[in-house]
């Protein structure tokens, strides 16, 4: 067998599939995720099944679809998994390594990793928790305060970063990242996770990053007649955190900026992190996969931040980049499958040389890079248990073409053709001409939610349900 690869995974927080310049979007500089992709493998097609931080990142551990892993919305992932990746790893032989965000908890919680270096935005979840990034911080500017720019952590202004760049978290971030690749010493093959806490907001980029995003290249954000009924009247321009909120052309232009920007500004990180492994000669002999754990409607349908199974909030992007000694496969394909992050678990495992466990529901990424499509699934569940306000809670199906949505507290139907309309602006549920495609995702959406139960389904339809349902049954034998 070749020798095992390393592995580097790069995770952005918050950021969505088409803010990227390989996907069409000439607004965002990002040169050198587009040259990996161009290098490897770009996937049009990716999701985050349910779009917020902590379901996502237990999907990206457990390999599992929201209702085995247990987790339906946002809340704190289980203290330990019966299967995760980067315990196997480690116990295979792996260095295993994190930089940046995990959002664990406890906040220390390895679940598997040797050890790491942790950023975790000013969040404290545990007693006396200090991420290293703010030990760093004031270690080197004791006079200076980490959050001086202003910005909260959900909110959508947009300015400079009021300190030396050196000090902001997305180059704390790529500096570790690139000290871990240089001073790597063992024979043994390591896995590096790198997991930014941007382009989530704070949008917060150095000034130079706003200065190089041409405003007028931003795509303005879609609005259909359906949202303009259901959200339009939510109109606060002085309230920056709210998840409903029609701000207007300007302040919503401005946010999409500084969002780019700050995009740009984890490009560059990738970038020194690509060189090093490069300086190092192990880019030959190393996987990189860059994804994101959701995505951020930045006013799309005049929603904000992320939860809902409209394509800004639940496409992500997925780039695989394989170095020269590892496969010989076609270098820069633009893969339309359906992928999601349950197949990382898989996707590291095969790259590393270990069996799957049978509990993963996801499939390997490598696999579509060698051409075998066959077995592929054709469609994909999402959904999201309640957040920011009670009739927020949903179920979603996509085969890429069209997306079915059950609103599950008051029974609303929505069905859009991605293909015709990829910014869904255009609801075809009570269009006369689509009942039968709209029925026909009913019956899909009910054998999807079958094994839940009565209370999901009846009678070959999703039923109404006025309780949320945050976690599965699986959860409680985590």
């Amino acid at each position: 067998m070749a020798p095992r690869p390393n592995i580097v995974f790069i995770i952005a927080d918050q950021m969505r599939g088409d803010f990227l310049g390989a996907d069409g979007n000439q607004a965002v500089h990002s040169p050198h995720l587009d040259g990996l992709a161009a290098e490897g493998a770009l996937f049009l097609r990716a999701y985050s099944s349910t779009p917020s931080c902590t379901p996502a990142r237990a999907a990206i551990l457990t390999g599992q679809a929201p209702w085995h892993h247990g987790l339906l919305g946002y809340a704190r992932i289980a203290e330990r998994y019966p299967q995760e990746w980067p315990r196997l790893l480690t116990e295979a032989g792996y260095a295993t390594w994190f930089i940046g965000k995990n959002h664990f908890h406890p906040q220390r919680n390895l679940h598997g990793y040797e050890g790491g270096e942790l950023d975790e935005s000013g969040r404290v979840e545990s007693p006396q928790f200090l991420s290293d990034y703010r030990r760093w911080f004031q270690a080197q500017a004791p006079a200076l305060d980490p959050d001086a720019t202003g910005i909260g952590w959900n909110d959508y202004a947009a300015r400079s970063f009021a300190l030396d760049e050196r000090l902001h978290p997305t180059r704390w971030t790529g500096d570790r990242a690139v000290d871990f690749v240089e001073h790597y010493d063992k024979q043994q093959p390591f896995f590096l996770k790198v997991s930014f806490a941007r382009p989530h907001s704070p949008y917060d980029p150095p000034q130079r990053f706003l200065d190089e995003v041409d405003r007028a290249s931003v795509p303005e954000a879609a609005v259909g007649a359906w949202s303009e009924l259901a959200f339009g009247d939510f109109h606060e321009p002085e309230q920056h955190q709210a998840a409903r909120n029609n701000l207007g052309t300007e302040l919503t232009m401005d946010a999409r900026r500084g969002y780019a920007a700050n995009i740009a500004f984890v490009d560059e990180q990738v970038g020194r992190i690509v060189t090093a492994l490069e300086d190092k000669g192990m880019l030959k002999n190393t996987v990189i996969v860059f994804t994101s754990d959701h995505g951020d409607m930045l006013g799309d349908h005049h929603l904000w931040r992320k939860t809902y199974a409209y394509e800004g909030s639940s496409r992500i992007p997925m780039v695989v980049y394989w170095g020269t000694d590892i496969a010989n496969g076609a270098r820069g394909q633009r893969r339309e499958e359906l992928v999601e992050l349950r197949d990382l678990m898989p996707t590291f495992l095969e790259a590393a040389q270990l069996p799957i466990p049978d509990t993963v529901d996801g499939a390997s990424l490598l696999a579509l890079l060698r051409g075998e499509t066959e077995d592929w699934r054709i469609q994909l569940d999402l959904e999201h248990a309640t957040c920011y306000w009670p009739g927020n809670e949903w179920t979603a199906l996509t085969d890429a073409q069209w997306k079915y949505i059950f609103h599950a507290f008051d029974g609303r139907e929505q069905l859009f053709n991605l293909k015709a309309d990829p910014l869904e602006q255009e609801d075809l549920a009570a269009n006369l001409a689509y009942a039968v495609t709209l029925a026909d995702w009913r019956a899909r959406m009910a054998e999807h939610l079958a094994e839940r139960g009565g209370a999901w389904v009846q009678d070959g339809a999703p039923v109404i349900r006025k309780t949320t349902t945050l976690f599965s049954p699986y959860f409680e034998s985590q």
